[in-house]
């Protein structure tokens, strides 16, 4: 699978990818959709659409209020819905009811586990379709920066005549450039949608703040290949998807840092441009228009691949680190939650972690778009980590420790808990094995000693000044 954003490896690059699956394959990441289902064949249909939205485009360019920005977000959900079909079940009043019923049970059983109240308003049950609708915002705040960032490092390094002149030809390649990112971004939403479970499903609030939704056709799915009545599942990812919004509501630094996150990790790409000059010099124009396969076989070299850098890697670390700890606090909180009430409450925990180590929609859907991938051993650690400090610390500490960003635990206490777990106890360590804390405290006793002798110093010369009582009161000879 792919660590670089907007699908920029090579195709065989997936370890996953089997032989004779195309689905990963060219026809799935072509940003105009050449190809049947699976990349096979050649559709006349697809060619008139593709050449249709190049129409459109061409005339968005000379009008104003066209689509601008990075992204074509227009084509990325009309492709998300065409994915989904015309066959989307609408939500009845059986199934909202049963949602609404399971997310006011998962609330009782959470307010006793946790010092935070409930986040959600309002509790809904939404369609494909309306998961597409809704979340696209969010989206649209993760995208942005990386497909700016992508498309405007190839006239970064051009002088200012040359931008001048090749303006137009930007343009031009901007609006490509946001058909391209669209198509692979709605083909992404689409099949994500599909299997979802909640609106923060990814670890991420997609949806609206506030508003907790389920989506009962995907856990209709979902339960199907398990053992646990319908009811019970629905229930514990009722019980997920309020202890995501309980956090997202009352951390509202939170949501800040993980988007913060991925804007640093954009600023962070880089694109090597030597290699790019050395793939242009060889190559000959009249050979890639008779055998374009050359241009694939030029792209399956990495040349255009963007830069991993070190500023890039601390963003990524960071994210991925965060997203681990938003994941780790839900699952050992829920467990808590509903206790002995569900009992196979282990058993859908246990494969909620292997839907997540199998490399699920969620994750590569995010490690697509954004260059993550949320690896499971972070977030069990950091499972380990909650539930250590609810049992040595107790709930009231936990949950304080997400009053502030600098409180939380970085990747290294992840791998070892204890001595993060000794200063929150504030056990451990004291303040006099801190070489800092002790020499700050010797400062400060220094002071105090300084004071006080200045103090005295001043008062014996007050006394030494002031006249003889007695003496004054003898007549003068």
């Amino acid at each position: 699978m792919s660590d670089i954003p907007f699908g920029f490896s090579n195709r065989d690059d997936d370890p996953e990818r089997k032989p004779g699956d195309e689905s990963s394959g060219s026809g799935a990441n072509n940003p105009f959709g050449f190809g049947g289902p699976g990349g096979g064949g050649f559709d006349p249909s697809q060619l008139g659409q593709m050449l249709s939205q190049l129409g459109q485009m061409f005339t968005s360019m000379s009008q104003p209020g066209g689509q601008s920005g990075p992204v074509n977000y227009d084509l990325a959900k009309r492709l998300a819905r065409q994915q989904l079909g015309s066959s989307v079940t609408p939500v009845t009043d059986g199934a909202q009811r049963a949602v609404a019923d399971a997310a006011h049970l998962a609330e009782l059983w959470l307010d006793p586990v946790t010092t935070l109240p409930a986040g959600a308003t309002k509790t809904v049950a939404w369609t494909a379709n309306d998961w597409i609708e809704e979340t696209l915002p969010t989206w649209k705040r993760l995208c942005d920066p990386v497909a700016e960032q992508v498309s405007g490092m190839w006239t970064a390094t051009l002088p200012e005549e040359a931008k001048e002149l090749a303006a137009p030809m930007m343009g031009m390649l901007g609006q490509m450039g946001g058909l391209a990112f669209g198509s692979q971004l709605g083909s992404a939403l689409g099949q994500l949608a599909k299997e979802v479970l909640t609106s923060t499903d990814i670890g991420l609030p997609l949806g609206p703040a506030g508003t907790a939704a389920l989506l009962p056709t995907a856990i209709a799915e979902f339960s199907a290949g398990l053992e646990q009545p319908e009811s019970e599942i629905l229930v514990y990812l009722a019980s997920r998807e309020a202890a995501h919004q309980r956090l997202f509501a009352h951390v509202p630094w939170l949501r800040q840092q993980v988007l913060g996150a991925v804007e640093d990790y954009a600023r962070g790409i880089k694109m090597d441009f030597s290699a790019i000059e050395q793939a242009a010099a060889g190559l000959d124009p009249m050979t890639l228009a008779q055998d374009p396969s050359k241009l694939e076989e030029l792209l399956a070299q990495g040349t255009f691949e963007p830069q991993t850098t070190p500023e890039q890697q601390a963003a990524l670390d960071r994210l991925e680190t965060l997203l681990a700890l938003i994941e780790g606090w839900v699952e050992t909180v829920v467990t808590d939650a509903v206790g002995d009430r569900l009992p196979g409450a282990g058993a859908l925990a246990e494969t909620l972690r292997r839907r997540r180590a199998t490399g699920g929609p969620a994750e590569q859907t995010f490690a697509t778009l954004v260059g993550l991938e949320l690896r499971p051993r972070k977030v069990r650690e950091a499972a380990t980590l909650w539930r250590r400090l609810t049992t040595d610390a107790g709930v009231e500490k936990r949950d304080g420790i997400w009053a502030h960003p600098d409180l939380l635990p970085d990747s290294s206490d992840l791998d070892a808990p204890a001595a993060f777990i000794d200063t929150v106890l504030g056990g451990g360590t004291t303040a006099f094995d801190d070489p800092m804390a002790q020499l700050a405290e010797t400062e400060a006793r220094e002071r105090a000693a300084k004071e006080s002798m200045d103090k005295a110093d001043s008062d014996r010369a007050e006394s030494d000044d002031k006249p003889d009582e007695d003496e004054g009161d003898k007549p003068a000879s």
